[in-house]
């Protein structure tokens, strides 16, 4: 079969490019034609894995993205970049999936969504917990009915750290986390480094999706920043809605990977409804519901995923095929309220104060 879509993935500061080319690569419609990176060591497994010849291989933007001619651009540069780079490349006309989160900020957000828009590129978000079967089945229950109308979304999530891993989870040792923390962009502040702003976006976002998309009226944060470190490694939040309070919880640190086995607290959202309740854990095989028919609770089996719905480049290529816009937590939309209060999260947190959503 011959690919109809030619894919290149583009900075590689976020080691979910490794994720992501992985999903073209294995996509039947997708051909990689193209990594850029202006550190070519930090392309290697790439190159590797993917079997890219080095005509394939980039250090200049330009030059890859002329000599590629691609129809679908993986992003992944560090949060605070991803402005100027959805700026450099919307021009081009093509679509975009930008790796988590949205933005550092909502101007920053604002300002890839303008810059899409005036060149005509899709744009999409991806946060990878959209894709557990844990957590759209809990969504597929939630647009059921089965619990009522969502009142309350808790989520507590986060890993040991995000230099504890690479692509596809090849873990690391402490030794090698130790000495690249001084260097690492998810360590610095100027970068948008920090637990906050590396998962609250997946708990908010997510959380706007399973309200409905709901906005709070108020947000209230409190961050915690270790000794010797310029960003958070823990993170809690509580946003105030019309019909009640939800909380928002990150971290760094926890004593083991979710993906590996979950530490305690779990991983992932308990949604109180007003007929029920479902508890929706990172990569469990089953979620836990709770009705007027169960009170006691019953574990319901999470569902089988089906293409194009197993992940952001099969839903992506999707939305291109029917020509039809990016919906849910991938689409600006869902995800501007999600950076609205990540905005107001942080703001609060430096200010120490219950400020109005922003934005």
């Amino acid at each position: 079969m011959v690919a109809k879509y030619r894919v290149v993935g583009i900075n590689f500061d976020h080691m979910h490019i490794g994720d992501n080319l992985r999903m073209a690569f294995e996509h039947p419609a997708c051909e990689i034609v193209g990594v850029c990176d202006e550190t070519p060591s930090r392309m290697k497994d790439a190159i590797a894995q993917f079997s890219l010849p080095q005509d394939r291989v980039f250090t200049d933007v330009a030059a890859c993205m002329e000599a590629a001619d691609p129809d679908l651009i993986l992003l992944c540069p560090a949060t605070a970049a991803h402005g100027d780079w959805t700026e450099r490349l919307a021009p081009y006309g093509k679509p975009i999936l930008m790796e988590k989160p949205f933005a550092a900020s909502l101007e920053e957000a604002d300002r890839m969504v303008a810059a899409c828009q005036r060149h005509g590129a899709k744009l999409a978000i991806n946060w990878p917990m959209v894709w557990y079967p844990s957590h759209r089945t809990a969504k597929r229950l939630v647009d059921e009915g089965t619990i009522g109308r969502v009142l309350e979304v808790h989520y507590y999530d986060g890993n040991r750290g995000p230099l504890w891993h690479t692509a596809d989870k090849i873990e690391r040792t402490a030794d090698e986390v130790e000495r690249e923390k001084p260097s690492s962009w998810f360590y610095q502040r100027s970068a948008g480094g920090g637990s906050l702003l590396d998962y609250l976006g997946y708990g908010v976002t997510l959380g706007t999706w399973f309200l409905g998309g709901a906005k709070p009226i108020e947000v209230v944060a409190m961050a915690d920043r270790p000794d010797g470190l310029e960003v958070d490694e823990h993170s809690v939040t509580i946003a105030r809605y019309a019909f009640g309070l939800s909380k928002f919880e990150t971290r760094w640190g926890t004593f083991t990977d979710p993906w590996t086995h979950q530490p305690q607290p779990k991983c992932g959202f308990v949604l109180v409804g007003t007929d029920g309740t479902i508890s929706s854990f990172d990569k469990e095989a089953t979620i836990r519901v709770q009705t007027a028919d169960h009170p006691e609770g019953r574990e319901v089996a999470v569902d089988s995923l089906e293409t194009p719905h197993q992940n952001p480049v099969q839903y992506l290529i999707d939305c291109l095929e029917r020509d039809v816009p990016v919906e849910g937590p991938l689409s600006p939309e869902l995800s501007r309220i999600g950076q609205q209060i990540v905005d107001t999260a942080v703001r609060s947190a430096e200010e120490g104060r219950v400020l109005p959503l922003m934005g």
